[in-house]
């Protein structure tokens, strides 16, 4: 299951066995092969749990014809085989792809996917990090079927115009076969309809946008997560011979001053920041303890979750949609200096990874905002040139939603005036025994003076750390449970209480694996600020967050 929902309902899809067998190529990893569910990391095989290496997926099927293969995500380097025949390739465990063989006999082929998870400078992205790079095809696997012209995209962008709601349409074509070709593109939207003739050229991509009017409709909000389906079809001489559907709603994101409204209505966002990683699942979470993950977060309070640091599962956010919690989205780059950000593969990795982001994630309502470069070199030039670019870059893939990028609380960023929200990562108590409150107005102070007046303010992480079930009597040891919530409360009462700020991210959710550089200031080597630990166990603060967060 790739989404919650069908997406075709005339495409032709292959199954595929979702046992695979697993090859590796490097030391400590396999004697030999093994059968590997798919998706899945293969770390969760008890002898691959540190294993940095090449491996190989292989699988066979029967079919034939123009036979499209879409990856949700492999981690992290992936390349796709036919009978031997290289496909294509992809780099970043987060976002989606989709490889096209033209023209198969009808049979039983092979398809192998070799994927790489070893450190690199070709990867620029994914380095030693607060958080674990796992092996593996991490997200569900599709054939499909496709005729030589087929849809690729499918975009639904609402905006309410002059009190009366629209909805801007983009449909995405592909001609593959060598001749240009006319399609009638039809579109259906509740009793609405429309339809138009279209050429598409041989060998390419060809969009064609219209708007259409809905005066009566329900809007989506975390009270009511209204949703609306789209389905657009091609049709040859009258018989339809491809389809897309998809979903959205119908809501509005602004800025106004110093606060972000929703629906016109000013947002107060109580959330936590969500590593897609649980237990021994690793990042190929599935979609049941995504489910569980929400349900606790409701029960906390919480409105809204930031996905750090990268793209998330298109079904997570099918969830968001249905649940109505609001997210924050940001692509791929975490805590960058600028020697990482020089390499030559940065920027276009995180060009690359901000645009399919974008393209294969804003239909989705729930994401209100998106987000970029967390805790990189804000405070060189060439670093406040790079975000620059990327933020300039989200407006002009989706001028519909505001944009952020959360900064460490330090001296001299150079980019509080670029983003339409201005978000801190900041620890007081934790790293240093600052006054939350004085660690807090200090740095609004800073941001007012370097461009941020009147924007919206964000304390995009806060937290401190705790390892489950270790306790102190006096509440005084770092690490204990006792620690953890003591800190919490103080952070949140604070935050909570301050008229110029428009909401918190907890750091963090649950706890999650870390690179072993990262194990001397990282007991268990996992990143243990969770309030809840990586099978999902309360740890002392979680009641704590609950009290504070259902106060408001």
């Amino acid at each position: 299951m790739e989404r919650l929902f069908a997406q075709h309902a005339c495409r032709e899809k292959i199954e595929l066995s979702p046992m695979w067998l697993l090859k590796t190529e490097d030391a400590g990893g396999l004697e030999k092969p093994e059968k590997a569910l798919v998706p899945s990391v293969w770390e969760s095989h008890p002898r691959l749990r540190n294993y940095r290496g090449r491996a190989a997926y292989t699988q066979t099927f029967t079919g034939g014809g123009n036979l499209l293969f879409r990856f949700g995500g492999v981690s992290f380097r992936a390349k796709v085989f036919l009978n031997d025949v290289l496909l294509g390739e992809h780099m970043d465990a987060f976002t989606g792809f989709s490889v096209l063989a033209k023209g198969i006999e009808e049979g039983t082929h092979t398809v192998r996917v070799a994927v790489d998870n070893r450190f690199g400078p070709d990867a620029a992205l994914h380095v030693p990090n607060d958080y674990y790079s796992y092996g593996g095809i991490n997200r569900p696997v599709t054939v499909e079927r496709v005729p030589d012209i087929f849809l690729t995209a499918l975009y639904a962008v609402p905006e309410c115009k002059d009190g009366t709601w629209q909805v801007h349409v983009t449909v995405t074509g592909r001609n593959v076969s060598g001749e240009d070709g006319t399609c009638t593109v039809r579109l259906f939207l509740g009793d609405a309809h429309w339809e138009e003739d279209v050429r598409f050229p041989a060998g390419e991509e060809h969009s064609v946008r219209f708007t259409l009017s809905c005066p009566e409709v329900q809007v989506w909000s975390p009270e009511t997560p209204v949703l609306y389906t789209i389905r657009a079809c091609l049709a040859k001489d009258g018989e339809v011979t491809d389809d897309l559907i998809e979903r959205f709603g119908f809501r509005e994101v602004r800025i106004l001053g110093n606060r972000i409204l929703l629906n016109g209505q000013p947002l107060f966002l109580r959330g936590f920041n969500r590593h897609e990683e649980l237990g021994a699942f690793g990042v190929s979470v599935p979609v049941e303890g995504m489910m569980r993950d929400l349900q606790l977060m409701r029960e906390l309070g919480a409105n809204c979750v930031r996905t750090c640091h990268y793209p998330n599962d298109p079904r997570f956010l099918d969830l968001c949609d249905e649940l109505g919690m609001l997210v924050w989205e940001e692509s791929h780059a975490r805590g960058m200096n600028e020697e990482k950000m020089r390499n030559p593969a940065f920027m276009p990795q995180l060009r690359t990874s901000t645009r399919e982001m974008v393209v294969q994630h804003i239909n989705h309502p729930s994401i209100f905002i998106w987000g970029c470069l967390n805790e990189c070199a804000d405070d060189t030039v060439y670093g406040e040139a790079c975000y620059r670019e990327i933020l300039d870059l989200l407006r002009s893939l989706d001028p519909s939603r505001p944009v952020t990028a959360a900064l460490l609380r330090r001296p001299g960023s150079r980019i509080f005036d670029a983003p339409d929200v201005v978000s801190i990562n900041t620890y007081p108590q934790w790293y240093h025994n600052a006054s939350v409150r004085e660690d807090i107005d200090d740095k609004l102070v800073e941001i007012r003076k370097k461009g941020g007046m009147g924007k919206p303010i964000i304390i995009s992480e806060i937290g401190g750390g705790a390892i489950y079930g270790f306790h102190d009597p006096l509440g005084e040891a770092k690490w204990s449970e006792e620690r953890q919530a003591t800190i919490l409360r103080t952070q949140l009462e604070a935050i909570l209480s301050h008229e110029a700020l428009s909401g918190v991210f907890l750091w963090q959710f649950a706890d999650v694996r870390v690179d072993e550089s990262w194990a001397m200031s990282r007991p268990r080597t996992m990143n243990n600020k969770g309030i809840v630990d990586e099978y999902r166990r309360p740890k002392a603060a979680y009641s704590v967050v609950r009290e504070l967060f259902h106060s408001l």
